[in-house]
């Protein structure tokens, strides 16, 4: 009677593990309609008040690292600026921020969703990745600007599925970045990187690099050993 019993209680478990699953689902499906409808209030009042209120509100934050030192950890350097969801509260915004040529290295800039902390770990991203474009420093400033009013704009096709912009600031170039929730997804991944270069009038001489976040997180780099070109 044993082998019975446990053959039963393993049956009984399976079927509790779907279950499972499925009752996560709902919760989730939940918490997206209440992002859904805070959005959907959020842009009534914009529009009541007479703005021009954004799809998604966004956040820009600032990181700014000391050459060599190693003992901060990366999170700690993260300071958010400001977040806006207006196309006037962006523009106030963006009319006082640095140019990238007057930005010491390394320097990141992020401009994420709400709701997104621009790190490997956020949920959002933990199963992203980012397309990564390399620019001479002369000309790195006109670019983060396209691309920064493309996410702004909401332009980008796939645009649920993309997370924030990065520019990166170094010694000898500039780094764009745009992040994207799926690096598993091949086709929007593929796709993305289209609607970059369609709306960047990205000449053909630029390569662009896509590296997921979780071999970020196992060699600790955000742009070396990139895993797809094109």
């Amino acid at each position: 009677m044993e082998p019975a019993v446990e053959k039963k209680e393993a049956e009984q478990e399976e079927q509790q593990l779907p279950q499972a699953r499925k009752d996560d689902a709902p919760a989730a499906a939940a918490e997206e309609d209440e992002a859904d409808l805070e959005e959907t209030e959020r842009r009534n009042r914009d529009l009541k008040a007479g703005l021009h209120p954004l799809r998604r509100k966004l956040v820009l934050w600032y990181t700014r690292r000391t050459p060599g030192a190693r003992s901060q950890a990366y999170e700690d350097n993260i300071k958010k600026i400001i977040d806006f969801s207006t196309v006037e509260s962006f523009w106030v915004c963006y009319c006082h921020l640095a140019r990238p040529s007057s930005l010491p290295s390394p320097t990141d800039l992020h401009l994420f969703k709400d709701g997104i902390r621009p790190l490997w770990e956020d949920p959002a991203n933990q199963n992203g990745g980012k397309w990564i474009i390399r620019f001479k420093k002369a000309v790195s400033g006109r670019f983060w600007e396209d691309l920064v009013l493309v996410l702004v704009g909401d332009q980008l096709d796939y645009s649920d599925d993309v997370c924030g912009v990065v520019l990166s600031v170094r010694f000898n170039e500039d780094i764009l970045s745009v992040w994207n929730r799926n690096a598993s997804d091949h086709q929007a991944v593929m796709t993305l990187r289209d609607s970059i270069k369609r709306h960047l009038k990205l000449p053909h001489s630029y390569l662009m690099e896509y590296k997921p976040h979780d071999a970020s997180r196992r060699d600790n780099s955000s742009y070396r050993n990139t895993w797809l070109r094109g």
